[in-house]
């Protein structure tokens, strides 16, 4: 799976009420971090194993695209963006509330292993087609997390923009675009499944 894929960004507080969750202040430009592919797992509907040494993880369900082509200045998303998929962006919050104290670099809450399950990546419809359907995470059967791409504060163009002047954008890249509110923790034993409207995306099973 990760042979495909070059580079893993991620965007920090896309959204006003995670943030607010969070205590967050509000970002007045796209926050990129990245993930190491190693994080990368496919969602195939059976058990993923997580630290259950180093306090709270928590999920933090994302709308993720993939680039097709290198970054022209002006190129529009329906251009650059050939697949979509949903991906979890597992935290380990405990150590990222030290890290963030120490203004440490937050790869250890982030990029650990397999703390970016993935389902597998549909064609892309376009961009004003995805804000027609939400996402959800279904924790246990229970909605937890239920988000419109609509709702980011930097929108897709933007995420693509900044990170292609910033920090490079062409094929194999991929980008979590953010979270929205109700992310939470996770206990051994969940089942975590993935949807966009009514369809499952994918699904898995927590091991600590």
């Amino acid at each position: 799976m990760t042979t495909a894929i070059r580079n893993i960004y991620c965007v920090g507080r896309n959204y006003r009420a995670h943030a607010a969750e969070l205590g967050n202040d509000v970002p007045d430009q796209p926050m990129i971090f990245t993930k190491p592919t190693h994080a990368l797992v496919q969602m195939d509907g059976g058990e993923l194993s997580l630290p259950n040494d180093q306090g709270e993880i928590h999920y933090e369900t994302e709308l993720v695209i993939h680039i097709a082509k290198p970054y022209i200045e002006g190129m529009k998303v329906d251009e650059i963006v050939d697949q979509y998929a949903l991906g979890i962006d597992f935290t380990l919050r405990d150590v990222q509330t030290v890290i963030k104290k120490k203004g440490q670099p937050w790869l250890p809450a982030k990029g650990f292993l397999k703390s970016a399950p993935l389902t597998a990546f549909r064609p892309f419809p376009g961009a004003s087609q995805l804000t027609k359907s939400n996402f959800q995470l279904r924790k246990n059967g229970q909605v937890v997390q239920d988000g419109n791409i609509s709702h980011m504060i930097f929108d897709l163009q933007t995420i693509i923009d900044y990170i292609a002047k910033h920090y490079g954008l062409g094929p194999g890249d991929i980008i979590f675009t953010g979270t929205p509110e109700g992310v939470g923790s996770v206990q051994d034993g969940d089942r975590l499944a993935l949807y966009w409207g009514e369809e499952q995306f994918g699904a898995f099973s927590i091991q600590l």
